[in-house]
Parts: structure tokens; C-alpha cells; sequence
């Protein structure tokens, strides 16, 4: 018999809790998929699970969820804590709120806490956020000048009090919300997740005979702080900034870096950053460090775990009162459409410090309109119909454009990056609202040009069921500026909106579809990667046959020349390839 603790076979056993907690909060995850009620959740994914121990640390996500949630709702609980004391906390109780300055950025995401005990004493939180297809106001649009008019907002609060659901609360949600019904069926959820993962944690802790987590915690933590911090120190330290411009609201919006590398982890300051919109494209900072953290955490050290430990390492700063860094009453809602460009801008900065190189920007934000209907919201009606006569309804589709090249490979086509969201498939949305989809393909030649091609945009046209009209909250990015190329790759297509009708639509704000009319979106691509004409031959030839790209294309970008058979003729795109590099 061993006199001693074996120390390998207790860090075997450590690993295997550790690995449980991830298991643990993937079932958390999926509940919560099974049992919500709007398509932004069950099919889309917009949500993020975790546990975190007695002292609001994080120490384990779902791998179902978004950064943008899991990295705000890492900083969250903390907030729950001080309004309400883990001591003050009963078996039952689920606590709630929306507010985007101490959660996920915007009015529509709703975050739940939840207590799990042990024999009686409190061993840990569970928490999950959820994007809800409605909360009042004006919608998930950039309409409004302040948070005021966003929606219904819920300070930190309890849902439930030992087992019994706070009905005060969801009658005043009820009475706010366009589709009281799903809303109330995803809080539901967010309570019925957390039990779930409550319950799978105390069989856990009673399979491996542990009292707490905090042993198991400061492992986890520790462990991954310093797997973190030694990806940073392999880095060379240094100060390397990058700059991106997108299309704002009304007018361009400059968003600046400084990337600080040291010893101590990296810090990211946005100095430089243009001021506040007067509309919702605004950021409070905690989203901001959400998707910053990711991006960094994407190339210097993607296989560390994330939780509490490897999030520390990276910081931010920014101006209070640029659009990064906005306090209230700043309006929010659209915050993903500038939020979603900082993993881009931050491959920029690492793009001088990292040996293997970095992707190209990708199409990134979102293009996800609310789209409502009914006779009280649209601008115009068919001949004979009275707005009475149309009932109100409220959904919300989520759909992406190419992400960019990476060095040594082609970009991903329509995928969602950074958001990692799914697309609601097309059926999905059809069955829950009166909407069409006419057309939804890939767009062929919006991928930029490269060594690395970008990937695929998409080409969408949807309109009101039996010619209806159909008001949509536009936010649509990358209109003006397109997602750039890296070493000698072209920029990607710039995203395009239109109406069949030919009467004009803008790319931001709430408009009408008018009845009989379709809406075109034609989604951006990513930006490609290294010189075209170093691009193989056989995949360009490839491409044409697939129709990702034209011959045209072929040889004007990547001077191959193709025979009408669609083989390379390799003379051709020799000679014509020695005479010099296309553009």
C-alpha cells in the first residue's frame, strides 16, 4: 500500500473532474437548446452556459454558446454576488437581469444565476445567458438614441425564491414584449438549465467524494493562468498597433489598437476610437473585452481552456465615451455590429508578432434584422386592407457572410465568425412567421481573391407571406467597407441591399418592404490571402466548376486561363502569368 498520496494518479483524477465540469455544462447548454422557445436558441444557438465556484470565477463553459455571451458572463456573476450574497442564497432561488453594463451588452440577453447545494450548503453557481427574440421597445435595431427606448430593462433580481417563480416579474415581461409567449418560454429555460447543471454537479461531487469545488477550482484556474501566460511570453514583447475602419451608422466609425505584449499578459488599448454614435452601434466595455479576449485567445493559445484563469491575462482600456467604452444612457442594442470587428482588428495587431500569420478579415458582424409585422408597424398597406386587419408578429433571422482566408487554407463560406452562431435554417423561420424566402444561395465571386481564397457571401431575398408588407430593423456592415486581405490577398465583396422593386432601402435603420416587394441582402465576403497568381492552377480551375467564381475571374485575378472543357490550359496561364502578377 502507498504510505503517500500518488501524486500522478491525483492529477489523473483532477483531469477527469475537470473534464466532468465540461460535460457538466455541455448537458447545461443542451437543456437549454431542448427546452427554449425561440429560434434564435434552439436553432441558432445565441446562448452560453457555465459553472462558476463560490467566489463568482468561472471555471467552465459549455462548448455550445457564443464568446460574446460565455466572455461577458464570465464577469457577471460576480456582479450577482454583490447584489446578493451567496450566504442569502436558498435552494430554489434563481436570480435575473438584462443590463448591458453588467452583462452582455444589450437589452435583449437575459442572464440567470442560479445556486447549487450540497447537503445543504451552497458548493457553486450555475449561469446562463440567452439572446430573446424580443424585449419591447424599438426592437433589436440602431433606431434608438438612448438604452431608454430599447426595452424592458431587469435589474439584477430574483426569478425564483426558493422553488417559486417571481409572477410579478413575468406579468410585466408579458405586457412588454411583442412575443410574450417565447420570451417567457427561453426564461423558463434559462432556470431549467441551471438546475439541470446543478443537479449533474452534486452527482458528480458525490461520485469523487468532494465536499466544494475550490480545491478543484484553483487548479483549474491556476493551471490555466499559466498555460495562458506562457503562450503570451512565447510572443516578442512589444507595442503593435492596427487600425480598422467600418461603415457606422451615419457615417464611418475609426476603431484603434495599441496591443502592449509582455510578461504579464497583453493589454489592448483602444485609444484613438472614434466617439459614441448617437444611435444603438454603441459597446460597453465589457463586451468590448469579451470579443477582444477572444480574438487573442483564438491564435496565441486556442487549446487552453476557457475560463477565469486564461481570461485574466488579457485586459482592455478604452476612452469613456468612445464607441468602445459607452455609459448609460448610450443606446446598445446593435452592439454586435462594431463588436463583432474587434477579433479582426486585434489579427491585425497580432498579425506582426505571430510567425505563422493571421486570417483576413472576414464579413464578421452579423447580418441578423428583426423583422416584425403587422398593421401598426409597416409604412404602407395593400390597396383595401386596413391595418387592423394584419396581426402583429416578431421574429429574427440570423445569417453571415465569408469568413476570411487563413494562411493555408480558403476561408469558411456563410459561417459566422466570430459569433459562432448557426443560421436559422429558412423552414425554421418560415413556420413561425409569415415571412418567404424567395432565394438563398452562394454569391458567387464575393470571396476575395488570394493564394487562400475568402470565403462565400450569400445572396438572400425575402419578402411578407401573400405579398404582405414586412418592417425589418435593418444593421447591415461592410456596405462601404469591405473585409481587407492580408500579404497580397484582395478584399472581399462589400455586401450589397436592395429591394427587386428597384426603390431605394438603406443598409441601417427600420424600414418597410413594401407589399408585393422582396428585400435582396447580398451578404460580404472575406478578404483573401497571399498573391492570386500564387494560387494553385487545378483549385482555381476547381473553383469555376463549382461556381464560386467565373472564368472571367479566373484570369483576370488569377491568370489562369481556362479551355472551354474547363481544364487549365497550362501554356496559356503560364505565359500569361509571366508576363506579371495581376493586381
Amino acid at each position: 500500500m502507498l504510505s503517500r498520496p500518488n501524486a500522478a494518479l491525483s492529477q489523473i483524477q483532477t483531469q477527469i473532474m475537470w473534464s466532468r465540469l465540461v460535460a457538466v455544462v455541455e448537458e447545461q447548454a443542451q437543456t437549454l437548446v431542448r427546452t427554449a422557445f425561440s429560434t434564435s436558441v434552439r436553432e441558432a444557438g445565441d446562448l452560453s452556459a457555465g459553472i462558476f465556484d463560490a467566489r463568482g470565477r468561472m471555471l467552465a463553459q459549455a462548448v455550445t454558446g457564443t464568446p460574446g455571451h460565455v466572455n461577458s458572463m464570465a464577469n457577471a456573476v460576480r456582479h450577482f454576488l454583490d447584489a446578493h450574497p451567496l450566504a442569502t442564497m436558498r435552494p430554489g432561488d434563481h436570480y435575473i437581469t438584462n443590463d448591458p453594463w453588467l452583462t452582455c451588452g444589450h437589452l435583449h440577453d437575459l442572464t440567470a444565476v442560479t445556486p447549487t447545494f450540497l447537503d445543504g450548503r451552497a458548493v457553486g453557481l450555475f449561469a446562463a445567458t440567452v439572446h430573446v427574440v424580443d424585449i419591447g421597445g424599438l426592437g433589436m435595431g440602431p433606431d434608438g438614441r438612448q438604452v431608454f427606448e430599447e426595452g424592458l430593462a431587469i435589474p439584477i433580481m430574483r426569478l425564483a425564491r426558493e422553488g417559486v417563480m417571481n409572477e410579478d416579474l413575468l406579468r410585466i415581461v408579458r405586457a412588454n414584449v411583442r412575443e410574450p409567449l417565447q420570451v417567457e418560454g427561453d426564461i423558463y429555460a434559462l432556470a431549467a438549465c441551471n438546475d439541470e447543471g446543478g443537479r449533474r454537479l452534486v452527482e458528480m461531487m458525490r461520485e469523487f467524494g468532494i465536499a466544494h469545488v475550490e480545491t478543484l477550482g484553483d487548479t483549474i484556474v491556476e493551471t490555466s493562468r499559466a498555460a495562458m501566460l506562457e503562450a503570451i511570453r512565447a510572443l516578442a514583447p512589444g507595442t503593435y498597433r492596427n487600425r480598422l475602419v467600418m461603415d457606422g451608422y451615419d457615417r464611418p466609425l475609426r476603431l484603434d489598437a495599441a496591443m502592449t505584449v509582455s510578461d504579464s499578459g497583453i493589454h489592448v488599448d483602444f485609444a484613438g476610437t472614434s466617439p459614441a454614435s448617437t444611435h444603438g452601434i454603441n459597446v460597453v466595455l465589457n463586451y468590448t473585452l469579451a470579443y477582444t479576449a477572444f480574438g487573442v485567445k483564438c491564435l496565441v493559445a486556442p487549446e487552453v481552456p476557457n475560463n477565469a484563469g486564461s481570461l485574466a491575462p488579457v485586459t482592455v482600456s478604452a476612452p469613456p465615451g468612445c464607441v468602445l467604452n459607452v455609459e448609460r444612457p448610450f443606446a446598445v442594442a446593435a452592439r454586435h455590429t462594431v463588436g463583432h470587428m474587434l477579433p479582426d482588428l486585434v489579427f491585425g495587431c497580432l498579425e506582426q508578432v505571430l510567425p505563422g500569420g493571421v486570417p483576413a478579415e472576414g464579413a464578421s458582424a452579423l447580418w441578423n434584422p428583426q423583422i416584425n409585422g403587422g398593421g401598426s408597424i409597416v409604412d404602407e398597406l395593400p390597396d383595401g386592407v386596413e391595418p387592423g386587419d394584419v396581426p402583429s408578429w416578431s421574429t429574427v433571422i440570423f445569417h453571415c457572410g465569408g469568413a476570411g482566408a487563413r494562411p493555408g487554407k480558403d476561408g469558411l463560406s456563410v459561417t459566422a465568425f466570430p459569433s459562432g452562431v448557426r443560421t436559422i435554417p429558412v423552414e425554421a423561420t418560415e413556420t413561425i412567421a409569415p415571412v418567404v424566402f424567395r432565394r438563398r444561395e452562394f454569391r458567387e465571386g464575393s470571396g476575395g481573391a488570394g493564394a487562400f481564397r475568402g470565403g462565400l457571401g450569400q445572396v438572400i431575398e425575402i419578402g411578407g407571406a401573400d405579398g404582405l408588407p414586412i418592417s425589418l430593423l435593418c444593421n447591415f456592415e461592410r456596405v462601404q467597407h469591405p473585409a481587407r486581405g492580408r500579404q497580397g490577398g484582395h478584399d472581399g465583396a462589400a455586401g450589397r441591399v436592395s429591394l427587386a422593386s428597384g426603390r431605394p432601402i438603406r443598409p441601417k435603420g427600420r424600414q418597410t418592404v413594401p407589399p408585393g416587394d422582396v428585400i435582396r441582402l447580398e451578404l460580404p465576403g472575406g478578404g483573401g490571402h497571399g498573391a492570386p497568381w500564387r494560387r494553385d492552377p487545378a483549385l482555381v480551375a476547381a473553383d469555376v466548376a463549382d461556381g464560386v467564381i467565373s472564368p472571367q475571374c479566373a484570369e483576370q485575378d488569377y491568370a489562369v486561363v481556362l479551355r472551354p472543357d474547363g481544364a487549365v490550359d497550362a501554356d496559356a496561364t503560364r505565359r500569361r502569368r509571366s508576363v506579371g502578377a495581376p493586381s
